[in-house]
């Protein structure tokens, strides 16, 4: 499982979420095999006052991974690798205003569709 929060201004890349969502989705199919209809992204976007980086421009944008515990860190790299090379070709994001963080929990801590996340049968790896 893996969801994806998306944070940044409003009144920058509201008019984007397809694009964002396309680019990301399409970096996890690529460095993690997930399956393309495995997408779940939500956009937390804000207010220019609302986000505060004065370090970066107003197209800041904050991509976090939420997702089960189990992928090396060769393939956690490969993921932000990626990342940074679709977002700066599909969205014209320079590296110093895109952050990326993975969060990982194991996967008991889940509960999907009524089961912890351990009783899962999945249909793409976990452990990369």
């Amino acid at each position: 499982m893996t969801q994806i929060k998306f944070y940044g201004r409003r009144d920058v890349w509201s008019g984007l979420r397809e694009e964002i969502s396309d680019t990301v989705h399409g970096c996890l199919v690529e460095a993690w095999q997930l399956p393309e209809d495995k997408r779940f992204h939500r956009f937390l976007l804000m207010d220019a006052e609302d986000l505060v980086c004065p370090q970066r421009s107003e197209r800041y944008l904050i991509v976090e991974i939420i997702c089960f515990l189990g992928r090396t860190d060769q393939a956690k790299r490969d993921l932000i690798r990626t990342l940074f090379t679709r977002v700066r070709e599909n969205l014209d994001l320079p590296a110093e205003d895109l952050e990326i963080v993975i969060l990982e929990a194991p996967m008991v801590n889940w509960g999907i569709r009524g089961l912890s996340g351990d009783r899962l049968a999945l249909t793409y790896p976990v452990t990369l």
